[in-house]
């Protein structure tokens, strides 16, 4: 029976050996190539595998946040011997690189957080339209990786005259419970999106594309509605200004298609009679303004709406038909209609270039025309 224990221990050994001997290849220490931490220390654990007990060591100071270091492996042993740690299998590495991770907060995050803090407070309106300037240049913040909060206002100040912000932030910590805190100053102004000239323009020079760009300005620059670049291009201006303006949507106006002391086709014109004649404008105006115009065959002052480029239509007088440009007094009646005789044609346009803005004046100026072609018909 002893015989027999004593077999069973030895095979139990005999099994046991092989494994404890691959435990042991596996436990054995290996240095890292590449080694990435997140505190402001390296530890033995960082930078081999199998570390054991001697894990939480520490060794080296970190790297600058979000920064890499590299150490040779001779300068890696050495240290690594001061500590009592021996053993460590390097294989055919020849350098270390320690990498520390950090969270980086860009110029442009701590803007819009700065503006989220002021948006619709303060007299202020949409976050997207504060401009937000620090006191310090901040290209960007770079924070331990453990801060995974958001930015959270936790106290603010605003000066509507001066436009200076004195904000409080704090971020949540995953290895801390007391949350990172920051603190902000500067200016926000709010802003628009307006037309801005590039170069000076007079008050009759058309706007082009190149005339007009988009820029961002303060909003108490701009004092009323600030006209946008389409709706720009095109229109003239009621004043001359200056390159480097905000154009307001007062600012602009349609074009004249009539300039004072323009000469312009004064036109007559009812259903069945179509009547031009040379005239002066005395007055400038748009497409659809009233002007005064002087009628230079009978040197009688009329007053019509512009439609057209050179063009006048007395008031009163139909748009039915179409006013083509003319430069000579014409007259046309109707297709279905037989031409009056030449005495009753000329008393006609006597009458309505002579006379002749109200439609009273016009109607019974129609009269012969009624009568010539009845007598025709019978």
């Amino acid at each position: 029976m002893i015989r027999t224990t004593l077999a069973t221990i030895s095979a139990l050994l005999a099994l046991a050996l092989p494994a404890a001997a691959a435990d042991d290849f596996i436990a054995s220490p290996t240095l890292r190539a590449s080694v990435t931490v997140t505190a402001d220390v390296v530890r033995v654990g960082d930078l081999i595998d199998n570390a054991g007990s001697a894990a939480l060591i520490p060794v080296y100071r970190s790297p600058d946040l979000g920064t890499t270091g590299t150490l040779t492996v001779a300068q890696v042993l050495s240290v690594l011997r001061a500590k009592q740690v021996i053993g460590v299998m390097t294989g055919d590495l020849k350098e270390v690189q320690v990498t520390r991770l950090a969270r980086t907060l860009a110029n442009k995050d701590l803007e819009t957080a700065v503006a989220s803090a002021l948006e619709r407070r303060f007299g202020l309106g949409d976050a997207a339209n504060i401009t937000v300037t620090f006191d310090r240049g901040v290209a960007e913040m770079r924070l331990d990786a453990s801060n995974s909060g958001t930015l959270q206002p936790v106290a603010t100040r605003y000066d509507a005259r001066s436009g200076r912000f004195d904000i409080a932030f704090e971020i949540a910590n995953d290895s801390n419970p007391t949350p990172t805190k920051l603190r902000f100053t500067g200016t926000a102004i709010e802003t628009v999106e307006v037309a801005v000239l590039t170069r000076d323009i007079e008050r009759l020079d058309l706007l082009k594309s190149s005339d007009v760009t988009l820029e961002r300005r303060p909003k108490a620059e701009v004092t009323g509605e600030p006209a946008s670049r389409d709706r720009s291009i095109g229109m003239q201006l009621r004043r001359p200004m200056r390159a480097g303006t905000p154009l307001r949507a007062a600012d602009i106006v349609k074009p004249d298609f009539v300039v004072r002391d323009q000469n312009v086709t004064i036109i007559y014109q009812v259903p069945g009679l179509y009547l031009t004649s040379r005239g002066k404008a005395i007055e400038s105006g748009a497409e659809g303004d009233t002007v005064s115009v002087l009628n230079v065959q009978s040197k009688r002052t009329l007053t019509g709406v512009v439609t057209g480029r050179g063009q006048v239509t007395i008031q009163g007088a139909s748009q039915s038909a179409p006013m083509a440009p003319a430069v000579e007094q014409t007259s046309s009646l109707k297709r279905d209609e037989a031409p009056a005789p030449a005495a009753a044609a000329a008393a006609l346009a006597r009458s309505l270039i002579e006379a002749p803005a109200s439609p009273a004046q016009i109607a019974q100026a129609q009269i012969p025309q009624a009568r010539v072609s009845q007598a025709q018909a019978k």
